[in-house]
């Protein structure tokens, strides 16, 4: 007999994401903190980055926030009714495929170009966002559109663009900031926007009337002057799948690029790249039993890692162990910047927030 789903319990993922509520919560507290009187609000785009969008949106609005921001329309319509009361932004603007959502649901378009400016106005306009490119290249209109009058007329709740190097000591966020600060002499809106997490580190001057952090939430360390105040709130978790000893001379995953030196043991765990943990942190990265470290061995597989097991660690199958994941050591290890490291965490994943 074959049993449907709801018919027998599901089965436990051998993989989990343990979530601190208590971390998210702070790290948008001192993030506020941070931001000189204005509004912090939070980017919860590619579902919270890679941890939950919905309850990412549930705890820091019962924290306070109140200006959330999406990529898509799709990731609105599944973000509005969560966040009752609070402000909604798409980042992506606004497609003549979105506006039957985008005229259903309470949320706004950061329109990005003068194409999506005409869209908006032709289809009855209303309340806006705008992101004007001081110099990033990617979306937004340019300062010389605005002083051509694009945007006369509309009614724009929020102003903003984006830094490009904020991360970095670059003479390219003093020029940002005074290309933005003169765009917002000539255009009128509500309020008005350019730090991300790392521009918060930057001071006041980059602060205006709303921040908008997202890596920095999640446990993201731009810059030095957010070290020891974020804290890590993500820990992957795998069970481990089998311990075994080898002989020195044995060798351990693809290519053998691992070779035991010594008599020893090893334990696999169902974890791999499949599931984000890249190819990067073989031989590199390490996980945590009972306080004692176990380092990766061999190469990470699609869905196998090995660590080697130290001396006296009682670690066996069926037992649970703590990946290393705290994002700026993390990514030193692999080579993959903190934001990779947090939105290419899979789907096989459970989410367990604490």
């Amino acid at each position: 007999m074959i049993l449907r789903m709801s018919e027998r319990d599901a089965p436990t993922a051998p993989l989990r994401l343990r979530l601190s509520r208590e971390a998210l919560i702070h790290n948008w507290r001192w993030l506020h903190g941070q931001s000189f009187g204005a509004a912090c609000g939070a980017a919860i785009k590619a579902d919270g980055y890679g941890l939950g969008a919905i309850e990412v949106a549930e705890y820091l609005a019962g924290a306070g926030c109140r200006d959330f921001f999406v990529a898509t329309w799709a990731e609105a319509e599944k973000i509005a009714p969560i966040i009752n009361g609070c402000a909604l932004s798409v980042l992506h603007g606004v497609r003549p495929a979105d506006l039957p959502m985008a005229r259903d649901i309470n949320a706004r378009p950061v329109l990005n170009s003068t194409q999506q400016v005409k869209l908006w106005r032709e289809s009855g306009g209303g309340q806006c966002d705008v992101m004007i490119d001081t110099g990033m290249n990617r979306l937004g209109l340019s300062p010389e559109e605005v002083s051509a009058g694009a945007l006369d007329g509309l009614s724009i709740h929020t102003a903003m663009s984006h830094l490009a190097s904020a991360d970095e000591g670059s003479a390219q966020n003093a020029v940002q900031l005074r290309l933005f600060t003169d765009v917002k002499s000539r255009v009128m809106a509500q309020r008005y926007s350019l730090a991300n997490s790392a521009g918060i580190c930057l001071g006041r001057d980059y602060c205006f009337d709303l921040t908008r952090p997202g890596l920095s939430l999640y446990g993201g360390v731009p810059r030095v002057e957010a070290e020891g105040h974020i804290r890590q709130v993500v820990t992957p978790e795998a069970e481990v799948l089998q311990v075994r000893d080898l002989r020195a001379g044995d060798h351990v995953g693809y290519n053998a690029t691992w070779a035991a030196t010594t008599p020893c043991r090893i334990a696999t765990i169902n974890l791999g790249y499949a599931d984000g943990y890249l190819r990067g942190f073989s031989d590199k990265g390490s996980a945590h039993f009972a306080e004692q470290r176990l380092p990766v061995v061999g190469r990470v597989s699609m869905d196998i890692v090995t660590l080697l097991i130290p001396d006296g660690c009682k670690v066996q199958a069926g037992d649970w162990v703590s990946i290393d994941y705290h994002l700026p050591s993390a990514s030193v290890q692999s080579g993959l910047s903190q934001y990779e490291l947090l939105t290419g965490l899979g789907q096989r994943y459970e989410r367990v927030w604490e």
